[in-house]
């Protein structure tokens, strides 16, 4: 039996208006090589300026995780070699960094929790991109110098499982801190993955793997399984030590492989210096003061939920998955609408209406609508049923609800009289059922309801309805 090791590099790219070190744009999709200066182009006499924003994030980052914050860090020279490093060496942090020593909670859907190490973050200047071609390769240098807070975790996590729910809640504690738009799909929030493993029950760390630049959950999940099998195939054939070196392997989507790409350095292969051109990195008492005041994050919020709201926690966790998920629920409960209610529209009925490329910030139906059809269900103005036809009809058409109710004829009937009339025709077209239920069959009380509800091509309110026939019945 072995055991997993897992240790993950999270780059999250920060969403500072400018480079780390100049002043150039960080905007994405912008004309290839065009956001350059002579700074993040590495040219000879450009000296670098840290960008204040960038700190300021980075100390957010490390208040949410619970790290020590460095009042004085130092940046370093990393001197490696690749066409997308104009410079020929990264600017980052590895003497000290500017966050130290914090911990992240992962949640298991059982109830259990786990608490991950979190060894370090520290702030680094990106590389550019480079683009593929045929038989060309294309250098873009937009995104070199972008800043990149990079976060190592301790080799806690056991298992795919444990990997992607802390790559999750990190993930959404940065997106809570908007210290990033982590979009995994631009590249802005990225994970180096690091895999090992060992005897059940030892203690030695064995000769690690690293699957480079993953930016996909479901990837992720399949490269880590994918990679563990292989240790353990090469383990028990008796070649460990010589198919499992110490490199770097990418995942290749189409086959679910990973492949070697390169030997993985040392850290004395990187040549680490501290760069002659940036004095260290000093946070005085009144910006640590400043920059750790910070919003309420999902644990926080979760709890406020189970305990203003009075809901489940597993709903609560759903609801705070995502910051988006969490600002549209609670402009649904401005509305004063039930919040069970609340819930089950937004996670399950629009969520699953939702088509691929639309998200909460661009659906159709917004919080506003949505808590007006709530209301409207509450009122006993239209039934539950109505309502996702309803919801069905105002994710093709940008009406008002009273609008499509009108249209679609699906105001709901609470008349007592009305309904009596129903129910009293019902009862007397089935005088024999009426009969058996009153001498204790019971079950045919469902009976009556469903054809009630079918006389009344489903207008009458379910509730009437039930109070009705049992008076009608008694």
């Amino acid at each position: 039996m072995f055991e997993v090791v897992i240790g993950l590099e999270v780059h999250a790219q920060l969403n500072t208006k400018t480079k780390l070190f100049c002043s150039c744009a960080t905007s994405f999709g912008a004309k290839p090589n065009t956001n350059v200066c002579p700074t993040c182009l590495g040219l000879p006499g450009a000296l670098p300026v840290i960008n204040k924003e960038a700190v300021q994030k980075a100390i957010q980052l490390g208040t949410a995780i619970k790290s020590k914050i460095n009042q004085t860090s130092v940046f370093n020279r990393k001197n490696y070699f690749y066409p997308d490093l104009p410079s020929g060496y990264q600017i980052s942090q590895f003497e000290v960094a500017v966050v130290d020593l914090g911990e992240l909670v992962i949640d298991f859907p059982d109830g259990r929790s786990k608490t991950i190490g979190i060894t370090r973050a520290h702030l680094e200047n990106d590389a550019g991109k480079n683009i593929h071609d045929r038989d060309s390769s294309k250098v873009d240098l937009n995104r070199a110098g972008t800043p990149l807070l990079e976060i190592v975790s301790e080799p806690d996590m056991r298992s795919s499982e444990e990997a992607i729910l802390y790559l999750k809640k990190l993930h959404s504690i940065v997106r809570y801190l908007e210290i990033s738009d982590a979009n995994m799909q631009e590249g802005s929030f990225r994970c180096d993955v690091n895999i090992s493993i060992r005897p059940k029950g030892d203690t030695k760390l064995y000769t690690r793997c690293e699957i480079k630049n993953m930016n996909s959950f479901k990837f992720i999940e399949k490269a880590i399984r994918f990679e563990v099998a292989r240790h353990i195939e090469a383990w028990e054939d008796g070649v460990h030590s010589s198919e499992i070196v110490q490199e770097t392997r990418l995942y290749d989507e189409a086959t679910g492989e990973t492949r070697s790409m390169r030997g993985k350095e040392d850290a004395a292969e990187y040549r680490y210096f501290p760069d002659p051109d940036l004095l260290p990195l000093i946070i005085s008492d009144e910006m640590l003061e400043e920059y750790s005041n910070i919003p309420e994050l999902p644990d926080e919020k979760k709890a406020r939920y189970v305990e203003d709201f009075g809901m489940k926690e597993y709903d609560a966790s759903l609801l705070t998955s995502s910051l988006d998920m969490a600002r549209f629920f609670e402009e649904m409960m401005s509305a004063k609408i039930n919040a069970k209610n609340a819930t089950t529209w937004l996670s399950v009925e629009l969520k699953a209406r939702l088509k691929e490329g639309v998200t909460l910030n661009n659906s159709p139906v917004n919080a506003k609508k949505l808590a007006q059809l709530v209301q409207n269900i509450e009122k006993g103005t239209i039934s539950g049923k109505a309502a996702k036809e309803i919801l069905d009809y105002l994710m093709e058409n940008d009406v008002e609800i009273e609008e499509v109710i009108d249209t679609l004829g699906l105001k709901q009937v609470s008349d007592d009289g009305a309904i009596l009339k129903i129910i009293d025709e019902i009862l007397a077209n089935n005088t024999a059922k009426v009969d058996e239920y009153r001498s204790g069959k019971e079950k045919l009380f469902g009976f009556f309801v469903g054809q009630t509800m079918k006389a009344s091509k489903g207008s009458a309110n379910p509730a009437k309805v039930n109070e009705l026939l049992k008076q009608r019945l008694a």
